[in-house]
């Protein structure tokens, strides 16, 4: 199994909008291509931030690949992405102002293979 963490670091006011494009958009594309979703959290970091993270999980590393290259390759799911983006001022807008992190990370297992 590869597992991963994508990880947002987002401002507060920014943080319902963009949970909700992600369960309406990101989500069921990842889905649809056969990425599995383990969850997804929210914590407030009392700053006027919150951390926003999914830890998703694959059959391998290879699949991770190829769903990813799938999904990037969507057309239609590209757009509706590029549409989210101008409704919210154009994506250098959004990364300028709402969110101010973005981590994607491989997820390394601590327990023995035995186990």
């Amino acid at each position: 199994m590869f597992y991963r963490r994508k990880f947002y670091t987002v401002k507060i006011e920014f943080a319902e909008k963009f949970n909700e494009h992600f369960n309406k958009t990101n989500l069921p594309n990842q889905l649809k291509y056969g990425a599995r979703l383990v969850g997804r959290w929210m914590k407030d970091n009392k700053d006027n931030t919150a951390e926003i993270f999914a830890i998703w999980e694959y059959d391998s590393y290879e699949d991770y690949i190829e769903i990813e290259n799938n999904v990037k390759g969507d057309a239609a799911h590209v757009k509706r992405i590029k549409d989210w983006y101008e409704k919210n001022g154009g994506r250098e807008h959004v990364y300028s102002e709402y969110i101010l992190e973005v981590r994607n990370e491989p997820l390394l297992s601590t327990l023995n293979k035995e186990n």
